[in-house]
């Protein structure tokens, strides 16, 4: 049988988008993250999250800052009563790697985790603040996709 999950991009949307956070002390939860996350667990979604993190790509951070960073979301999220399933990311950038299928608005990370965890995108949900995500989603047959502001309380 296959599963519905709830695809969130990170920064922006999870996280307060500031110029590349890669350190702990730099995090800040965007206000009713916790919460809206929580709605869906509870109904029965696994949770991802997608990241685009051309950071790693132009040297201003490493994959290992990035998974440090990434082991302690997950676990602000497990102590709060929420399983994150699996976070995705692209370490790329056009212009010092090349094109990829994984960068957002391609799909390649959604089409990933469809494949990995047996998913039916048209039950999914997915929630970014750029429309680069929201694009990503559609590239995906992603069945809900919403855009949301990149300030104030996360709801959709």
């Amino acid at each position: 049988m296959k599963q519905k999950a709830l695809f969130l991009d990170r920064d922006g949307t999870v996280n307060v988008e500031k110029n590349y956070v890669f350190r702990i002390e730099d995090v800040e939860f965007r206000e009713g993250i916790f919460e809206l996350v929580k709605t869906f667990a509870d109904d029965g979604f696994l949770i991802f999250i997608v990241t685009n993190q051309s950071g790693i790509a132009r040297g201003f951070y490493t994959e290992e800052d990035f998974n440090k960073l990434t082991r302690w979301m997950v676990e602000q999220f497990r102590q709060k009563g929420i399983t994150i399933t699996r976070v995705y990311f692209c370490p790329h950038h056009p212009d010092f790697t090349g094109s990829c299928n994984c960068r957002k608005p391609n799909p390649g990370m959604l089409l990933q985790a469809i494949e990995e965890y047996n998913l039916d995108p048209a039950v999914c949900v997915l929630i970014g603040d750029h429309e680069t995500d929201v694009r990503a989603g559609k590239n995906a047959n992603i069945g809900r996709n919403f855009l949301i502001p990149s300030t104030g309380k996360v709801k959709i």
